[in-house]
């Protein structure tokens, strides 16, 4: 009987795998590629527009390169150390209850065993790489900064060294810490868990094999090798660190340096003494000797780092402290001075009058003359009514205070740009072929007298309309860089084609614009999206397709972003901390922005230490989104050292190197060799219109109501210590006062200058109200091409005498609430649908005391609102005036012989603070009446009714309510008219409504009262 073999079985056929999943990934890898080449080549395509390439290839290389150092020691260092644990674990385990509970673990970390020795130093290290990348502008500055030329008064060594070399020396220390306490860290658990170390046993020691000791041991050693590099180095990081408590002062004190640094230099030594013991151990097998070692460490750290300082402080210096600090303290103030550039601050004492008497301002006629009555912080929304043209035009909030030659004369002007706001499109005009190629730029510049005003209180303009038309001559208008342009704009197009970009309304020609193509073939003002791969990456960087497939985008085209001025100068300068204000200028026929750049530390020894946010906030960066406070910044060094433009046509940005003695300066011209300019070309034009910065000034003045008590014993009682004012325009609010621009002659000096003004009252949360210093830095550059003048930067400060009674700021405010007369007469203006905004309080020396002058603005409270300068208040002393000219408020306050002969200065009548042949402009820049008083709330008390009794005519009651009835239904016809364009309408209202509230005033002089 045969019996059949069984069928062999088939070999199972392998099962293809379809192209699916490698497509899948392949476009998955093509998307991310595309993406990021999206964000990072689109940055080389920028910076290399704008001939800063070399500024973003070297600090990528310089990133990338620290990186790769972290990544790989962090991960060499963590990664050989369990490698070396795992290869050195005992052959067979010990078979102890110890080991046997740790069975379990081993087997579960075994099938994981490979990718924990791999993933996890890659982890660390990508961590580290990070970490490390952050710090390429301290590695930077350590390889090129040099030496300083000054040095420390404790050791005596170059601040340089300080400034440069010791951070980055306890950058490498601490980081090399943290890879030997994690390779550490990963050592003791890999040897612990093998075998190589056993804690348990009853033996009272930890017991490891020769392998597991040596290598532990050697980490133990460089673990505190690191530690007293450490303390070693805190023997200078003292000199720079910040006081705690009650004391005033930055820097080493008698205790840190007769106690806490020799404490630093017997730790590093003892640090160093047990590191031998670590390595001895490593030949010998006995812990107990580094064992010991590290426990009298801590407890030498604590006693001798510790509580010794801690005696010296409480039983040496505290009973004594006022002679026992006194070195210590001048150390600080003379360090303080020299850090932020007080030094040569000059100092005279100002014993004001508080009298007024008849000509005394005639010694100060050329200030009184140039005194600026329009507040840059008010008048932005006149300047949008009767200079904004179309509703997608606007203005800043806050406008900028420059000054310009005019008719041979250096007159102050608050000057805006004209930009777009694509928000004032109507909806139906928003879609993406507006936004991006037709609606891209605004146009011109407007500029006002800041001393003198128009017609029925409007800004005098002496530049604006469309085209521009006033007192600049010719200039590029086109504003396609600025504060508020979109986010990005594609311009250009053929040289056949008339453009398709809205350049400004004209009714000549009869479709209502003027078109404009931007002259891409000659000028570069953005990156190139002329062929399909440009097209895309710009497409996946903004998130819209239209890019790729517009037919607006053509060969020609170049795409505009990253179009705040601040923003383009933050690109290029990394090493810059930026000044809140940026301003702009017409020079050479361009708009150009200029904005200020500092040069910061925190490493310089026993200067104080402030915080930028804290010290450049006041009332304008809280109300002013135009303006900002800076960055939350601790330092202790600080430089104006950077003057930049940007340019308002094509973007370019020029940094100059306006302080080439700064070292960092010098330092960071070393790492960008190309990128800065020097100051020989400025040209004339430009250095007319540089000033000295706001918030360096702010800083400044911060840091001088302390130090400007330069004698120790002094500065340590503390009893003359100053703040700066709250605002009193601001209700509310305890923020500080900004320093403002104008034109003054301080004391002493021959002319009036262009400064920059701040005042001061005595510190103290419960101090009085009054003045008890003045100061005042000279903020005009000159106009001498690539030279600075003499005195620009100079600051002076006036001490008033200690028991001075000359009203701060928020008294001058209050004495005006007060004054029966004003608020009677402010009260008149308030009524009905007006508002009264009282304007920046200016506080000028003159007459030989110190004179404040406030204008008074009147705004409907609906409708077309927009404030208009009706009235000025003057206040010497405790005198007041109050009118409708500041010549007229000056000759009340001094007895009718003000001596304020505005002729004196050349101006147009600017003592009167009315200039008669300024233009009132309209809609279309032309000559028109000026619209309505108008209105929003308060920034400053509205004084309440006058009290008190008296005997009321009926008829002049009678006679105030008709005029006041007929004074708002004027302001209604007057905004109807405007609504509907009717100027004649509108210029006949205004003079109904002038007549009414001159007959309001007169029926209230007859009431009784």
């Amino acid at each position: 009987m045969t019996f059949a073999s069984p069928p062999r079985p088939r070999p199972a056929t392998p099962r293809r795998r379809g192209p699916l999943v490698p497509t899948l990934v392949t476009l998955a890898a093509l998307v991310v590629v595309l993406l990021v080449l999206a964000q990072v080549w689109t940055e080389v395509m920028w910076f290399s527009q704008l001939g800063f390439l070399e500024v973003l290839r070297t600090e990528w290389v310089t990133r990338g390169l620290l990186f790769v150092a972290g990544f790989v020691v962090m991960a060499a260092g963590v990664g050989f150390s369990l490698r070396f644990a795992y290869r050195a674990r005992p052959v067979y385990a010990p078979s102890t209850q110890e080991q046997a509970n740790l069975d379990q673990y081993r087997e579960a970390i075994e099938p994981l065993r490979r990718l924990v020795l791999i993933v996890g130093p890659v982890v660390l290290g990508l961590f580290a790489g990070g970490a490390a990348s952050q710090q390429w502008s301290t590695v930077q500055l350590w390889m090129r900064g040099g030496e300083v030329g000054t040095v420390d008064p404790q050791w005596g060594i170059d601040l340089g060294f300080y400034l440069f070399t010791l951070p980055g020396l306890r950058f490498v220390v601490s980081f090399l810490m943290a890879v030997v306490v994690l390779s550490g860290i990963a050592a003791l658990a890999t040897h612990y868990l093998y075998g190589g170390l056993r804690i348990g046993g009853g033996q009272g020691t930890p017991r490891t094999t020769r392998a597991a000791r040596v290598h532990l041991s050697v980490l133990g050693a460089l673990v505190l090798l690191l530690v007293a590099a450490n303390y070693w180095l805190d023997r200078y990081s003292i000199l720079t660190k910040q006081q705690t408590g009650e004391q005033r002062w930055q820097g080493a004190g008698f205790t840190d340096v007769n106690a806490v640094i020799p404490s630093r230099a017997i730790l590093a030594v003892a640090a160093i003494v047990v590191a031998a013991a670590f390595v001895a151990t490593a030949f010998s097998g006995n812990w107990r000797l580094p064992a010991i070692g590290v426990g009298l460490m801590v407890v030498a750290a604590i006693v001798v780092g510790g509580v010794y300082p801690a005696i010296v402080q409480r039983f040496q210096v505290q009973p004594n402290q006022q002679d026992a600090e006194s070195d210590y303290i001048q150390r600080n103030i003379d360090a303080t001075l020299a850090a932020y550039g007080l030094e040569d601050v000059e100092t005279s004492e100002y014993d004001a009058n508080v009298t007024a008497e008849p000509g005394a301002l005639r010694a100060n006629a050329e200030t009184t003359a140039s005194i600026r009555l329009l507040d840059p912080n008010i008048v932005s929304p006149s300047f949008k009514q009767l200079q904004q043209i179309r509703g997608f035009y606007s203005f800043p909030d806050s406008l900028a205070v420059d000054r310009y030659t005019i008719d041979g004369e250096s007159r102050d002007t608050v000057i805006a740009v004209r930009e777009l706001d694509q928000n004032g499109l109507n909806a139906g005009q928003r879609n993406w072929t507006n936004d991006t190629t037709v609606y891209t730029h605004g146009f011109g510049v407007v500029a006002a007298y800041g001393n003198t005003r128009g017609a029925r209180g409007a800004p005098a303009f002496w530049e604006g309309g469309i085209p521009s038309q006033g007192q600049l001559g010719e200039y590029e208008p086109r504003i396609y860089f600025g504060q508020q342009s979109p986010t990005y704009s594609i311009v250009g197009g053929p040289e056949s084609s008339n453009g398709w970009e809205f350049d400004y309304p004209d009714d000549e020609g009869g479709q209502g614009s003027v078109q404009y193509r931007f002259p891409t073939q000659d000028v570069s003002a953005g990156p190139s999206v002329g062929n399909l791969w440009q097209k895309l990456l710009y497409a996946l960087k903004f998130g819209d397709e239209q890019i790729l497939f517009s037919e607006r985008v053509n060969e020609h085209s170049q795409i505009l972003y990253d179009r705040n001025p601040r923003d383009r100068v933050a690109k290029v300068a990394p090493f810059l901390d930026l000044d809140g204000r940026v301003y702009p200028a017409v020079v050479d026929g361009r708009v150009k922005w200029i904005i200020d750049g500092y040069t910061t530390s925190d490493q310089y020894p026993y200067a104080a230490v402030r915080s930028l946010e804290d010290a450049t906030t006041d009332s304008l960066t809280e109300r002013s989104a135009s303006v900002q406070a800076l960055l939350p910044k601790q330092v202790n060094y600080i430089r104006n050292s950077v003057k930049a433009t940007v340019d308002a046509y094509d973007g370019s940005v020029d940094l100059y190197a306006w302080d080439a003695e700064d070292p960092i300066l010098q330092a960071w011209t070393e790492v960008f060799p190309t990128t800065l300019k020097p100051m020989s070309e400025i040209s004339g034009d430009l250095m007319s219109h540089i000033r000295y910065p706001e918030d360096l000034f702010k800083v400044q003045r911060a840091l001088l109501g302390q130090y400007h008590v330069t004698n120790a014993a002094e500065f340590f009682s503390g009893n003359d210590f100053w703040q700066n004012p709250a605002d009193p325009t601001v209700t509310n609010s305890d923020v500080p006062q900004p320093p403002y621009y104008l034109t003054l002659q301080m004391p002493g000096e021959d002319q009036a200058r262009f400064s920059l003004m701040s005042t001061f009252i005595p510190g103290g949360s419960t101090a009085r109200n009054v003045l008890t210093g003045y100061l005042a830095v000279d903020a005009e550059a000159g106009n001498t091409p690539g030279e600075v003048a003499e005195d620009y930067g100079k600051m002076r400060l006036l001490e008033l005498p200690r028991d001075s009674t000359v009203p701060g700021p928020g008294q001058a405010a209050a004495n005006f609430t007060a004054d029966p007369t004003v608020s009677e007469q402010l009260n008149i203006l308030a009524r009905g649908d007006s508002t009264v905004r009282r304007g920046n309080l200016l506080t000028l020396p003159v007459g030989g005391g110190l004179l404040y002058v406030q204008p008074v603005y009147v705004q409907a409270s609906a409708g077309t609102t927009y404030p208009l300068l009706q009235r000025v208040l003057v206040s010497f002393g405790d005198e007041i005036g109050y009118a409708e000219t500041l010549d007229g408020a000056l000759d009340q306050v001094f007895g009718g012989d003000s001596g304020a002969d505005a002729g004196d200065a050349g101006a147009p009548d600017p003592g009167t603070g009315v200039d008669p042949e300024a233009p009132d402009t309209g809609e279309d820049g032309a000559v028109q009446p000026t619209p309505t008083p108008t209105a929003e709330p308060t920034d400053g008390a509205t004084p309440a009714p006058p009290a008190g009794g008296g005997t009321t005519s009926p008829d002049a009651r009678a006679a105030l309510d008709e005029a006041l009835s007929r004074a708002q239904q004027a302001i209604r016809d007057s905004q109807a008219a405007l609504a509907d364009g009717d100027f004649a309408a509108y210029g006949e209202a205004q003079a109904r409504l002038d007549q009414a509230i001159q007959d309001a005033v007169d029926a209230e002089g007859g009431l009784g009262g």
